[in-house]
């Protein structure tokens, strides 16, 4: 009799006591955006997704984009930029990231300095297994205005609002988008193609 093993959607390493050049130069020499990387202060956290991560997040990217584009909303993809402050000894990949109510202050920089320029507005970032760094902790530093984490089951909105995040139920950012309506077509994509997924998001919000 066989049986089945069930792997994990993703793959963490965290290293302890590493300092701030060591994670830039690792950060810097590898090939790719792969594994992710986090650090705070100290604590480098590495990530490797695997096939329903990178689906959940390229799938709520696909969204947003077609969201921005139909309610003509301004938006400027920056992906899994790493978005690091040695002042602040942090640094993160998201999954996916948006410039939006700070668009102007970037759109005509090929790169971005973070120590000057603004964090991404909207931050989408899959959790499906736990991390050794507290993420909205490090988002609230890095003043990231919105964060959408989706657990595997849930997608929850959260503010950021007087130092801290609250949990919204739709979009400041993108306004009369709800984290509902985003959950529900991820219920569907297991049974359909992205084209046939999106197209009928399309067609929920015009």
């Amino acid at each position: 009799m066989s049986s089945l093993i069930s792997e994990a959607p993703e793959t963490r390493m965290v290293l302890r006591n590493v300092s701030w050049q060591t994670f830039v130069a690792l950060a810097d020499e590898r090939e790719g955006s792969v594994p992710r990387m986090t650090y705070d202060e100290g604590v480098l956290e590495m990530m490797s997704p695997k096939r329903k991560h990178e689906n959940l997040g390229r799938l709520i990217g696909r969204m947003i984009e077609a969201y921005s584009e139909i309610r003509g909303i301004e938006i400027l993809s920056v992906a899994s930029v790493t978005v690091k402050r040695s002042d602040l000894q942090k640094a993160y990949e998201a999954d996916e990231s948006y410039y939006v109510t700070n668009i102007d202050r970037v759109l005509a920089k090929e790169e971005l300095d973070f120590e000057v320029d603004p964090a991404p507005d909207l931050v989408v970032e899959i959790a499906l297994t736990s991390s050794a760094i507290d993420k909205l902790e490090l988002f609230a530093a890095m003043q990231v205005r919105e964060v959408w984490q989706h657990d595997g089951d849930t997608l929850q909105f959260y503010r950021w609002t007087n130092g801290q995040y609250e949990p919204i139920p739709s979009s400041v950012e993108l306004p009369g988008l709800e984290a509902s309506l985003i959950d529900r077509f991820l219920g569907q994509r297991l049974q359909s193609g992205e084209t046939t997924l999106i197209r009928a998001f399309r067609n929920a919000i015009q």
